[in-house]
């Protein structure tokens, strides 16, 4: 039976430290949401982030536009929040319009209040392995696997997913802390054939119970990323009762990864704030 990784309880734990941090801050820090259109997932994500900012007392706004808003307008609306010395963090929700050059508008935002990470300049300085604003997700993972004492010097870590806001920050992290990854993605043929030789998984797919318990060997380390609603009921891209008896750790979904990554935004605002101010 694997030990559980927890990211709830660290997640609670490291907030309580950076409010004690935060506190002491004047003006508050200050972090804005800017959503497009009315998704519904969205509006859930918006609501999480802004109780735990509310509460570590961030000045918080959420920015929700019309669904059809121009680019230039959206682009005019950021760099007003640039400029602005009141706010440290911006974020723009995903997902945007299909009219919207998501790549565009990401990079309108001033890589020192990019807390998402996801700015070229932010994504370049990861990969050189420097001082930067990393995204939020793979930021949170290897928390947890700090928090639990998994060595990653030496490991052979499979990432199966190769998302720009996971799979692909992820290895670059984990290579950056000598591990030796494989990055596998939905072109990758025998699967099986590079997770039964891993000592740590990361799935991020979005696919229900992706990975069983016949492609991990034993004592493997897994990392949950993985969020699939079906009926109301929510599943992890691990079939956790069986992999759950191969694992020597193992992420639960939900309260697994998915609260640190609100946790390290938060973070993430914070450090945005210090390196901007000094």
């Amino acid at each position: 039976m694997a030990i559980i990784m927890n990211g709830l309880e660290l997640r609670n734990k490291k907030l309580a430290l950076l409010k004690e941090k935060v506190t002491r801050l004047n003006p508050p820090i200050g972090l804005v949401v800017i959503s497009v259109g009315n998704d519904s997932s969205s509006k859930v994500y918006v609501n999480n982030k802004a109780l735990v900012a509310k509460d570590l007392g961030y000045t918080f706004i959420h920015e929700s536009l019309k669904e059809d808003i121009e680019e230039e307008e959206l682009i005019s609306i950021i760099n007003n929040y640039n400029k602005s010395d009141l706010i440290d963090g911006i974020i723009v929700q995903m997902p945007m319009p299909k009219h919207l050059n998501v790549e565009r508008i990401q990079n309108a935002i001033d890589p020192y209040k990019d807390v998402d990470g996801l700015t070229y300049v932010n994504q370049g300085k990861l990969l050189e392995g420097v001082e930067a604003l990393t995204p939020c997700t793979p930021k949170g993972i290897i928390d947890l696997l700090d928090e639990y004492k998994i060595e990653l010097e030496g490991a052979k870590v499979t990432v199966i997913g190769r998302s720009i806001l996971v799979g692909k920050p992820l290895s670059i992290m984990l290579t950056n802390r000598n591990a030796s990854v494989s990055l596998l993605h939905s072109k990758t043929k025998n699967i099986k054939e590079y997770t039964k030789n891993s000592d740590i998984i990361v799935v991020a797919v979005g696919q229900k119970h992706f990975l069983t318990a016949d492609m991990v060997k034993d004592g493997c380390i897994i990392v949950d990323v993985g969020i699939t609603r079906i009926d109301n009921k929510i599943y992890g891209d691990v079939d956790f009762a069986q992999v759950n008896e191969k694992a020597s750790h193992i992420t639960p979904v939900p309260k697994g990864v998915g609260p640190m990554t609100v946790y390290e935004l938060m973070e993430n605002t914070y450090k945005a704030r210090i390196l901007r101010r000094g």
